[in-house]
């Protein structure tokens, strides 16, 4: 910067920091706060729909709560009331409650409320002490920071604390504000064990509750998302790109999550399903079964079979008709209605016949198989009218523009749902953009770029390229958040030889034990090679065949370890999570979750396993952090506009 165009900024500063006092107390201030340990992180991914388990592992901090309990209370409590307090802390409300319900003597339920409010004021005393009083002043709920303030700051001033902290106490209990005293003190305990929350990816599809933790993620106090492939195709979807809307229909109905469209967010599928009825009623749909839940509503099962099917072709044509369309795509393998012998009941992959399951098509013509007839047109019209009209779905998908993105570099930590695209040598691959070559960090810029055309831009055609572009970022076989050579769906579904079913994944995969690929990946993203993570989503870890989320050494970690009951079977776990905190940074594989019902009236939790990555040499500080670089390039501009008032470059203004 030059030296005019530096005093012109002091000039501007001096606007906020009109004296001498004002810049010193910023200065100190901030010098203060670099010196406070770096507030914890909480990293999840690929969650898919599954909101129960989500919300569980977001209340418990993926152990954190636990923990300090343990570090407050150590020998002090015991074991059984440790797990109450922390079942409390985690869903209040509800715990509450049943509490009230079952004791009946108010004597014994107003001491039940004066032990556990003092036991919370400790554990926020714990919890809060990591970050200044400005900022837990600004967290405290509002019916309630007067008196939880005084709770919790020391008070020199007066002799007998404790008469003075047991009297506000019996004050509140006295005038019946306990119950709701207690849900402020545990509900801002949850908000500040995790000062900051990265989910990687995959946030829909498969499990019921997507549009559940989209609600509960809006409402956080801190997080960012980087988007997996999963997501991508709502968001497509929501910008109105035809072949998403399809896929995202056809993946709900596949595992019966219909209602999350219809219910969810009020997406009206009714011309769908009067178009399956009508076309499809007489038809074989048996290739097209439900892999629903135990509380799916099996009356729905034939109409949902023949929707699904419906779905599925049409998804089938506009697929087609895109990848015609954009040829640098070179998903041309992908283009399979027109290799179908309708006389013979087989159909051409590569070099191979094979035989089809189904051969029931009315509405594709042999002759112009990616054609839509114009029953079809009228569904495929009025299902984009009722996804980009869908004001929460709109409003879910805006959000995950504002905090999202499909990579972020965060506190020395590379975060990314899928892979870099790479060939086997881990050269990184380039990648065809509307005429321009990407690979490796610009080619994620690009995608990112066009992903935010396709729902916001004014242009209409730069707003159908980025439109398109969601679709081919979705299940590309260049895509970063996808990562395989191609999506068998075709071939999943009308193909019995599973040989035909095999996606390859990227050579990316094979390599993640390369320490000189890896420290290419995170110098290609601008970070020091001896102290960065990959924190990586996407590809589950089979746990049963031995694998392991840790990858290089602890330079990569895997956290996608099946969150979704369709991939726990596989993997043999319930996903894994991810904490680092001032101390270090652990993994934390978690068994199955029984329900809400359960952790709340058994008082059960998850029960994780914690693996140590990595210890700090020394507690990692706020000044070690993004936000500590940001300080310090503050302090450095405040003591120079210091320096401009005591030198009489500026004139301080009272």
């Amino acid at each position: 910067m030059e030296d005019f165009e530096y005093q012109a900024y002091l000039k501007s500063l001096s606007k906020q920091f009109p004296t001498i006092a004002d810049a010193a107390t910023e200065i100190i201030n901030m010098q203060a706060i670099m010196s406070l340990p770096k507030g914890t992180e909480h990293f999840l991914t690929d969650i898919h729909g599954e909101w129960e388990q989500f919300n569980h592992v977001l209340k418990n901090g993926s152990g954190a709560v636990k923990r300090k309990i343990d570090e407050e209370f150590e020998n002090t409590l015991s074991a059984r009331d440790k797990r109450s307090l922390a079942t409390l802390i985690y869903y209040p409300e509800e715990k509450l409650e049943l509490v009230m319900q079952e004791e009946e003597d108010q004597e014994l339920l107003e001491d039940w409320f004066k032990i556990t409010i003092h036991r919370l004021v400790q554990m926020t005393k714990r919890v809060s002490s990591k970050y200044t009083r400005s900022k837990v002043r600004k967290a405290l709920p509002k019916d309630f920071s007067y008196v939880i303030e005084e709770l919790i700051t020391e008070k020199e001033e007066i002799q007998d604390k404790e008469l003075y902290y047991n009297e506000i106490i019996h004050t509140i209990i006295r005038i019946g504000r306990a119950p709701e005293c207690i849900v402020a003190l545990c509900n801002l305990i949850q908000r500040l064990v995790v000062d900051h929350l990265h989910i990687v990816g995959d946030i829909y599809d498969r499990g019921r509750g997507p549009h559940i933790i989209m609600d509960t993620l809006s409402q956080y106090h801190s997080v960012d998302i980087q988007w997996g492939n999963h997501d991508i195709v709502w968001m497509g979807a929501a910008s109105g790109q035809t072949a998403c809307i399809a896929t995202v229909i056809r993946v709900s109905a596949r595992y019966g999550n219909l209602d999350i469209l219809e219910e969810g967010y009020g997406i009206n599928l009714i011309p769908l399903a009067t178009f399956a009825m009508k076309t499809y009623e007489n038809s074989d749909c048996s290739v097209f079964s439900i892999h629903y839940g135990a509380d799916y509503d099996v009356k729905d099962l034939h109409l949902d079979m023949m929707m699904h099917k419906a779905i599925a072709v049409i998804q089938l044509k506009l697929e087609g008709q895109l990848i015609m369309a954009h040829p640098e795509y070179e998903m041309d393998d992908r283009l399979l209605l027109d290799k179908i012998n309708f006389e013979t009941g087989t159909v051409r992959i590569g070099e191979k016949e094979y035989p089809m399951k189904d051969m029931d098509f009315p509405t594709i013509d042999p002759k112009d198989p990616y054609r839509l007839t114009e029953e079809e047109e009228q569904v495929v019209d009025r299902l984009r009218h009722a996804f980009v009209h869908s004001e929460k779905l709109q409003r879910h998908v805006r959000f995950l523009f504002s905090k999202g993105s499909l990579y972020k570099v965060h506190n020395s930590n590379l975060l990314y749902h899928g892979c870099v695209p790479m060939d086997s040598e881990g050269n990184f691959k380039e990648v065809n953009v509307y005429g321009k070559r990407y690979s490796g960090k610009a080619l994620y810029d690009v995608l990112d770029t066009y992903a935010r055309k396709g729902f916001y831009s004014q242009n209409r055609e730069e707003r159908r390229k980025g439109r398109d572009i969601t679709w081919y970022i979705w299940t590309g076989p260049n895509s970063p958040v996808y990562g395989r050579d191609k999506m068998t769906t075709f071939e999943r579904y009308f193909v019995e030889d599973k040989e035909t079913h095999k996606e390859v994944k990227n050579p990316y995969y094979q390599l993640l034990d390369n320490e000189d690929v890896l420290n290419k990946i995170l110098r290609e993203f601008g970070l020091d090679t001896e102290s960065s993570h990959i924190i990586n989503g996407h590809v589950p870890v089979e746990l049963k065949k031995g694998e392991t989320p840790i990858k290089c050494g602890g330079k990569l970690l895997i956290i996608d370890g099946g969150f979704s009951k369709a991939y726990q079977g596989k993997t043999g776990i319930a996903g894994y999570t991810l904490v680092e905190n001032s101390h270090g940074m652990n993994l934390v594989a978690h068994k199955p979750f029984e329900s809400t019902e359960a952790a709340i009236r058994e008082e059960t939790d998850i029960v994780s396993d914690t693996i140590i990555v990595e210890t700090a040499k020394r507690r990692i500080l706020v000044a070690d952090t993004d936000i500590g670089a940001e300080l310090k390039q503050s302090i450095a501009h405040l003591e120079k506009l210091l320096e401009a008032y005591m030198d009489g470059t500026l004139i301080e203004h009272s």
